[in-house]
């Protein structure tokens, strides 16, 4: 009788994390570049104004460039406001930028709305429902005979 499963424990045979698996070859530089700038946006995040930090997000680092997203012109406009106090608090933590861009992204699709109870039908429309339905049914005189 064969064993399907082998009872060898040794390194070989020893699973890694998915994401260290990941990380282990250039395949997961952009996972690693995502994960930065996760890291990143955490730090700066609670260096905003309170009122602009629940509707701006760090884009990206591009060279120079600091790219801020928000959600809606208003925002963009207050951001850029603040925009050098930002760039002196990314450089105080190491980054080297001198631009700061901000974008407006599109609104979030809204969640769909849930669905109302359904009206009443109508006293002609329930008399034609029970038309259609007798018609199917083979019943031709149309009267519910239950």
């Amino acid at each position: 009788m064969s064993r399907s499963r082998s009872n060898n424990a040794g390194p070989a045979r020893t699973a890694r994390p998915a994401l260290d698996a990941l990380l282990a070859d250039g395949a997961g530089d952009p996972v690693r570049r995502a994960m930065w700038l996760d890291t990143l946006d955490r730090r700066l995040h609670s260096l905003l104004p309170p009122t602009l930090a629940a509707h701006a997000r760090l884009g990206n680092v591009n060279g120079h460039r600091l790219v801020y997203l928000v959600d809606s012109p208003v925002w963009h406009a207050r951001l850029r406001l603040a925009g050098p106090e930002i760039l002196d608090a990314a450089r105080s933590i190491g980054l080297d930028v001198t631009e700061f861009v901000v974008k407006t992204t599109r609104p979030q699709p809204r969640a769909p709305q849930p669905r109302t109870a359904a009206r009443p039908l109508s006293a002609r429309a329930n008399e034609a429902l029970r038309d259609a339905v007798a018609t199917l049914s083979g019943d031709t005189t149309g009267k519910d005979t239950s």
